[in-house]
């Protein structure tokens, strides 16, 4: 069920930081600070999640929706917009990006933990063993036949 917002909590106890954002990605995924680029005006650069394997330790830099400038959870950032990404404590709630893995039949029930998928910041369910799973999702997702918001709350 999506929600207007992405995190949920009525006073949220995590950090904001403000991102200059690279490509376009949408809120609800997971974001990392560009490496070897300075900062603008205090302000660093981000793109999406990409450090060649699924589910290593990375902050987890949630992209947030562009409240500012009327931007809705579903609306996509583009390169030099200036964003913002939140950084959630644990047992925080708050809608993340699933993908959809076309062709597997990916739905996603209450409880299950998730990871991040390299290059493209959304959230898959646990593969392999991870260093971290930083979400549980706290709604059924049945098979969606596109990337999804999902409630979850966060477990690290």
């Amino acid at each position: 069920m999506a929600r207007e917002t992405i995190i949920l909590d009525a006073n949220p106890k995590g950090i904001f930081l403000p991102m200059i954002i690279t490509g376009t990605p949408k809120p609800g995924t997971l974001m990392e600070f560009t490496p070897a680029t300075e900062p603008v005006n205090s302000i660093y650069t981000g793109h999406v999640y990409q450090p060649g394997t699924n589910g290593k330790r990375r902050p987890l830099l949630i992209l947030v929706e562009d409240q500012e400038n009327g931007k809705r959870v579903t609306d996509a950032y583009v390169t030099g917009t200036l964003g913002k990404v939140y950084i959630p404590h644990p047992g925080e709630w708050l809608q993340i990006l699933l993908k959809d893995v076309s062709g597997t039949g990916d739905a996603h029930a209450i409880g299950e933990r998730l990871i991040a998928e390299s290059g493209s910041g959304k959230f898959i369910a646990t593969t392999g063993s991870p260093e971290v799973e930083p979400f549980i999702v706290m709604e059924t997702v049945a098979a969606p036949t596109a990337d999804t918001l999902a409630l979850v709350m966060c477990n690290s």
